[in-house]
């Protein structure tokens, strides 16, 4: 599967154009290496998504053509999400 169809179906991101313009600018990486909207998708793959102010890090369980928003979190495992901290430059 396409990984913008991926982001997509399993509410990662909401629509796919918007999937293909963040990995086509390099802020989604796929087992660690930069990953464009094209690159297939398989179980077990890790991905690494870098939104605005987060970092979200999540395992492919499965791969579905179509769900249900109900049960598109069951496609994915999220191993990590960084946010940073912006409370630290506050204190000069």
């Amino acid at each position: 599967m396409r990984l913008d169809k991926f982001l997509k179906v399993s509410r990662l991101i909401k629509r796919r154009t918007v999937a293909k313009e963040v990995a086509d600018k390099g802020r989604i990486e796929l087992n660690n290496q930069i990953a464009k909207s094209s690159t297939k998708v398989a179980e077990g793959d890790i991905l690494t998504i870098h939104y605005g102010n987060r970092t979200v890090k999540v395992r492919v369980q499965e791969l579905l053509d179509s769900t249900r928003k109900e049960d598109a979190s069951e496609m994915y495992e999220v191993i990590e999400t960084i946010v940073p901290d912006t409370d630290s430059d506050a204190n000069f």
